[in-house]
């Protein structure tokens, strides 16, 4: 299995396959209610088979070329994940996403791990827009677009209906040639 170190703390990407069913679901008991404070999928993960029906999705977009996960390893264990929900290759725009139970945050483990993702979609399959859709309440999701230099294109009012509430949602991107420039200059 392939590993893609994330900086000098051993942390690092590494695939998220079906067969690591229970591992995932370990990792979500351990941060359901943090990561579910904005993301549904605690909701959708309750037990083992779900978790490898999730899993085996990802593992279905990635053989379609339509979407990717990686899972966040710090000292060994999954801590978290990025991921391309959507990927279209033809159209070159993907979107971005990620989750980080509550240990790991604080260490920029999303923004590293982002970053890696953006650039094989960007180098490796030609990803001209990547897009970061984020409720506009949840704020160190929006600090890791800054940090990755996207830019806020907007918000879609009311547009997320979430446990009975209704949220704004931000959309920030970056296209290719902006991260290959601010990738230049680092």
């Amino acid at each position: 299995m392939y590993a893609i170190p994330l900086g000098d703390d051993g942390a690092e990407l590494r695939p998220l396959e079906p067969w690591q069913a229970e591992e995932f679901l370990a990792h979500i008991d351990r941060g359901r209610e943090f990561i579910g404070q904005y993301n549904g999928l605690p909701d959708v993960v309750t037990d083992v088979a779900s978790c490898r029906a999730f899993l085996r999705t990802y593992a279905e977009k990635a053989a379609a070329d339509t979407g990717r996960m990686c899972g966040i390893r710090a000292d060994g264990a999954l801590v978290g994940a990025v991921f391309f929900r959507t990927m279209d290759v033809a159209q070159g725009t993907a979107e971005a996403g990620c989750w980080l139970e509550p240990s790991a945050a604080g260490r920029g483990l999303v923004t590293r791990g982002v970053r890696a993702l953006i650039d094989w979609a960007v180098e490796e399959r030609g990803i001209h827009r990547v897009e970061w859709w984020v409720a506009s309440e949840n704020a160190p999701s929006i600090a890791v677009a800054r940090r990755l230099g996207m830019t806020k294109d907007g918000v879609s009012r009311e547009s997320y209906l979430y446990r009975g509430k209704r949220h704004d949602m931000e959309i920030w991107s970056v296209l290719a040639p902006e991260w290959r420039a601010a990738r230049r200059a680092s």
